[in-house]
């Protein structure tokens, strides 16, 4: 008889809303997590008095994160102080001018006709298209398996509304916010979005478009930091039994007759069960800790064909003053142009831009209880990637969270350089020792329109039995609120297969 129904690998939401879910069907469930904190990088960090986010800032997308908790018997927002987040964004011009969106989606067309009469109407027209697709999504393609064609079409007959935007799937998110968008200093406020999937405007199917809309849905932060919200999915999953173990490092998925068997421990323990879910990369997971020889050919070589997504470096500072912003979240304002060509001259050359921009996460405004009193903290969030040409982060960590200080201070936040009282960064090189994320790929694998729903590495595995999958590598994708979904989606795959 096996240790347990089902052994999760990684503390993450994926893994921690999957596991909890589990549990609550009854299930002897075990968490297992290799390092000291839940979340991964949905998690909050304490250093002389300040704390701060590890990586993810806010909550958006909130669905999903409610019908999971729903699943528990109970809901998100009993479970976790949610602050309500508005402003949405300002965006930093190199003038140092601010342009500042509300919430509100007429506050934000007043805000734009300012700037472009044309594209303040088309805003209006923008935000009704793609409120729409919103709500088809919500619906269903975030909470859906797509394992196959027939999940595909399922997904179509049960959302017919879908075909409505099959053009967005089509274009790329640049086709669409030009298609829109005349004004560039209008642009700007929507370039820089393409790289939270981690490619250029160019790039990035137009369905990502819906991002510069989905923050009118609405915007929140958790009081107390972004780790509130697995230690909720925890202490949800506590209450139905399931076990968490922390600094518990697995080494290899134990497979036998292409069956899952349970987990090998890096102490050399084994730890049986007949589901394992895992909640870490999925190229790790299937290369290195299930191994190339329990795959079939095809899947060796898929999962040789896909692209580990972009990285990043986080600069965590605490100061001793309010610094001179206008909202949680700023970006430094880069047409579409420029973020393209950031990409193919330097992501793609290795070269760290002279220049600093990507977003500016202000968490104290929210909650100022992350700070000692009459202090505040900052996660600055410059773009970056992990192979750098002729030198490494470790080298080049300590210039280049200078070089980020010295570059807002001048225009974005005057007088930050002086007022900085604790300082910090976590570069990809870190990621990848701390979280065990290779290359320091936040999102796992790249998001391209060639690696999304059925072209991602299953939820349920084609390849090994009992061996379901969640967290960035499968569909519906990185980020917080699509994660959970991956949860939501492997519990009820389980509870239909298992």
């Amino acid at each position: 008889m096996a240790d347990y129904d089902v052994i999760v690998i990684g503390a993450g939401c994926g893994g921690l809303s999957a596991g909890s879910i589990l549990a609550s069907q009854g299930r002897k469930v075990l968490v297992l997590e290799q390092s000291d904190r839940v979340g991964g990088c949905c998690s909050t960090f304490e250093k002389e008095g300040f704390h701060f986010d590890v990586g993810a800032s806010i909550v958006e997308e909130i669905q999903p994160t409610e019908i999971a908790f729903e699943m528990l018997g109970t809901k998100f927002q009993d479970e976790v102080d949610l602050i309500t987040v508005d402003p949405m964004m300002s965006f930093i011009y190199k003038d140092g001018s601010k342009v500042t969106y509300p919430i509100s989606i007429e506050g934000t067309a007043e805000v734009m006709s300012k700037m472009s009469p044309e594209d303040g109407e088309s805003f209006r027209k923008f935000t009704k298209y793609f409120k729409g697709f919103t709500e088809v999504l919500m619906k269903g393609f975030f909470v859906s398996p797509a394992t196959s064609m027939t999940d595909m079409m399922r997904l179509v007959v049960n959302s017919p509304a879908l075909m409505k935007y099959f053009p967005l799937f089509v274009q790329s998110y640049q086709d669409v916010i030009k298609k829109y968008f005349k004004s560039e200093a209008v642009q700007r406020t929507m370039a820089y979005q393409s790289l939270y999937l981690g490619l250029p405007p160019e790039l990035v199917s137009g369905i990502f478009a819906v991002l510069p809309y989905s923050e009118h849905e609405g915007i929140w932060y958790p009081r107390g930091g972004m780790i509130q919200i697995p230690l909720a999915f925890q202490r949800c999953g506590e209450k139905f039994g399931m076990e968490l173990k922390m600094g518990a490092r697995v080494v290899q998925v134990v497979v036998r007759n292409r069956r899952v068997a349970g987990v090998l421990m890096d102490d050399g323990t084994e730890i049986t069960a007949d589901i394992v879910v895992s909640d870490i990369n999925a190229i790790k997971l299937y290369l290195e800790m299930i191994g190339e020889q329990q795959l079939p050919w095809l899947a060796r070589v898929g999962m040789k064909s896909y692209e580990y997504s972009k990285s990043v470096p986080m600069v965590y500072v605490g100061l001793d003053y309010e610094p001179p912003l206008e909202a949680h979240h700023s970006i430094i304002a880069s047409s579409l142009e420029e973020v393209n060509d950031y990409w193919y001259d330097n992501a793609k050359k290795g070269k760290l831009p002279d220049e600093m921009f990507g977003l500016i996460c202000w968490p104290t405004l929210s909650d100022p209880g992350l700070a000692p009193e009459g202090h505040h903290g900052l996660n600055l969030i410059p773009e970056g990637f992990y192979d750098l040409a002729g030198t490494d982060w470790d080298a080049e960590k300590d210039a280049f969270v200078e070089r980020t200080i010295d570059d807002l201070d001048s225009y974005a936040i005057p007088g930050l350089k002086e007022h900085v009282v604790v300082k910090d960064c976590a570069t990809p090189m870190d990621f990848e020792r701390r979280l065990l994320m290779p290359k320091g790929a936040i999102y796992d694998i790249q998001e391209d329109f060639t690696e999304q729903t059925i072209f991602r590495p299953s939820a349920r595995s084609k390849s090994i039995k009992g061996l379901y999958l969640v967290g960035n590598s499968t569909h519906p994708g990185g980020g917080v609120p699509t994660v959970i979904a991956s949860g939501v989606i492997a519990s009820k795959l389980i509870d239909r297969y298992e």
